[in-house]
């Protein structure tokens, strides 16, 4: 099961985690709120208004920046399979989900407020993702996606559901830069890459997605990230390197017991192959 917003998804993050399950052999199925085709963050498919002058109708198609921040050419293409897929295009509705009829989960993220916030803060879809983690099945989980798992709270317990596991999620450093570079790339839209703004008063960062899945952990040092040297540290921070899938060195994914999670679209190959061979240590039946 794959849930989705009714917009402003991340195509490289929902796309790639669809094509490495599909090609390992697995059934997927999308949800949306009301049942109607998502459509995802279409400024990630062609780059347009990802520069300066995006904003002018004739300049916004001359691309320079955006050609950089949009998704690479394996992610773009991996999503054109994905609009032709007919389970995408007719996906079910959050309510009609139940947690008996699906083997595992996984959270695609997004970081346009104006179409992500919706899905994040769904209470439907934050009791389903409680009940896959109470039920002991595989969930995986990148970049916000890991903030729809940290507010699902556990009946069983009272607490967020990744109390007591490690995790990653986007981290602050790169939420930091992509909001940097938004602010001038597209002014008219400072916040297009902050989800959540900091309120007046807040620590810079009190809003940003490592700062709220760190409040849900048991410990701060359960939030998981690259650190001085892990090796290929340079291409896993650099912000521009991304992985592929014959190359994992860009990536940075954690795995803990059926629990996956990774940070963003350049973890999205090594993140999607590490919850199939989660799915292939289990029985057939999750196939």
């Amino acid at each position: 099961m794959i849930p989705l917003p009714a917009r402003d998804f991340d195509p490289s993050e929902a796309a790639v985690g669809w094509k490495v399950l599909r090609d390992a052999g697995h059934d997927i199925v999308f949800a949306t709120p009301d049942g109607a085709r998502a459509a995802c963050d279409a400024l990630m498919i062609g780059g347009e208004g990802l520069d300066p002058w995006g904003w002018i109708p004739l300049l916004k198609k001359i691309r320079v920046i955006g050609l950089v921040l949009r998704a690479n050419r394996d992610a773009r293409t991996a999503y054109d399979e994905l609009e032709h897929d007919a389970k995408f295009a007719d996906p079910l509705r959050y309510e009609a989900l139940r947690v008996d009829a699906f083997d595992a989960l996984l959270l695609p993220g997004g970081h346009r407020a104006r179409g992500m916030r919706a899905y994040l803060e769904d209470a439907t879809l934050q009791r389903l993702v409680a009940e896959f983690f109470d039920a002991d099945k595989p969930v995986a989980a990148i970049c916000h996606g890991v903030v729809l798992a940290a507010r699902s709270i556990s009946p069983k317990t009272g607490r967020s559901v990744l109390y007591g596991r490690e995790t990653t999620a986007l981290t602050w450093r790169q939420e930091r830069l992509a909001a940097g570079i938004g602010r001038f790339a597209r002014f008219w839209e400072p916040t297009y890459y902050r989800t959540y703004a900091d309120a007046r008063g807040e620590v810079a960062g009190y809003r940003s997605v490592q700062a709220e899945v760190t409040r849900a952990l048991e410990k701060p040092e359960d939030f998981r990230e690259p650190q001085p040297g892990t090796p290929d540290y340079d291409r896993k921070v650099s912000g521009t390197a991304r992985d592929s899938a014959t190359d994992a060195r860009p990536a940075f994914v954690v795995r803990d017991g059926t629990y996956v999670s990774a940070r963003w679209p350049g973890d999205a190959h090594t993140f999607a192959k590490t919850f199939a061979a989660v799915l292939s240590e289990l029985s057939p039946r999750s196939r």
